[in-house]
């Protein structure tokens, strides 16, 4: 199935049924008492958290949405039908914006979590409505509401626990594919992973959690290069960063603040979350420089892992599901 991450659509609401003009009719009394009914109320266009969706791929061919008008009012008192609601059903971790303003109207984080987009018109009201003691015969009614139109921008992102994050082929989809059950597309040429995956690691059997591997990011990510502000949105919700760094750079150090240049530019917070660094594919490493990799990057700490061997892999899961358990304590 296709990832798609971003999609605009356009979501009109019902209008209400209009209020009906209606005089009783019945034998023998030539004039009856108003009866006129109120309309129905517009159907409303709803978004909802679904735990079986991963992707907005469903809306990229359907750009429009209407929900159903509401029934006019009847005579003898009768209400006209509400319109039917239409209900969009969204990935968990989808944000809704207001097309044109930007501003946020709903965040679904969890599945089953829904939100109301437009409301539908209210039903006009029937004659009967405006009976007195002084206007016995009311001939008129109200009009239904219109319905409530915008355009909006549903935007997703990946609900996981940890993100992997390094420069292209730094061994990210590689290191997912050994770990967990998922199958990215791995090959050794620089930008292999085009969107983001997720895989569920385990640590044992009560230790779980969820890990997304993100395409590489490469500097100007955080200015929309290499397309890196559409892809560091997936990591805004996850608690820890892994950040994977070849160990044949020359230079980790400044890979590193790379890195963490373009997470802090693109949001300040992402520097917020605690880390821990992976030098990756040491199996292609002499054992002399294999034993004096160094333990802390810039403050953080490193291991040293290979994928294709699988050494320190162990090691670097302990590390990362000890950092997980303290962000909870915190």
């Amino acid at each position: 199935m296709k990832f798609i991450d971003e999609v605009s659509i356009r979501v009109t609401a019902g209008k209400g049924g209009d209020g009906c003009v209606s005089f009783r009719r019945e034998k023998y009394v030539p004039k009856g008492g108003p009866d006129g009914g109120d309309g129905g109320r517009g159907g409303s266009v709803i978004v909802e958290a679904r735990a079986n969706l991963s992707t907005l791929v469903d809306l990229r061919h359907r750009s429009r949405f209407r929900a159903g008008n509401g029934e006019n009012g009847r005579g003898k008192k009768q209400s006209g039908k509400n319109g039917d609601d239409v209900i969009i059903p969204v990935p968990p971790g989808t944000e809704v914006y207001d097309d044109e303003s930007g501003l946020l109207i709903t965040d679904l984080k969890e599945a089953g979590q829904r939100s109301v987009i437009v409301r539908g018109g209210r039903g006009g009201l029937g004659n009967s409505n405006f009976a007195t003691p002084t206007r016995q015969a009311p001939d008129f009614a109200t009009p239904g509401g219109a319905g409530e139109s915008i355009s909006v921008r549903l935007e997703l992102k990946l609900l996981a626990d940890v993100g992997l994050v390094g420069l292209p082929n730094a061994g990210k989809s590689t290191l997912l594919s050994v770990v967990s059950a998922a199958r990215p597309r791995i090959a050794d040429y620089p930008f292999t992973t085009l969107v983001p995956n997720l895989g569920i690691v385990r640590l044992d059997e009560e230790k779980s959690a969820t890990f997304a591997d993100i395409p590489g990011l490469i500097e100007g990510a955080s200015r929309g290069k290499g397309l890196g502000d559409r892809f560091l949105r997936h990591i805004e919700r996850t608690r820890l960063l892994v950040f994977l760094i070849d160990c044949q750079n020359e230079d980790p150090e400044s890979t590193l603040r790379l890195l963490l240049s373009e997470l802090d530019s693109f949001h300040g917070d992402l520097l917020k979350k605690p880390g821990i660094v992976a030098l990756t594919k040491i199996d292609l490493l002499d054992p002399e420089k294999r034993g004096s990799l160094p333990e802390t990057i810039n403050g953080r700490e490193c291991h040293g892992i290979s994928a294709a061997s699988g050494e320190g892999i162990t090691e670097l899961l302990a590390a990362t599901f000890s950092l997980l358990e303290g962000s909870d304590e915190s």
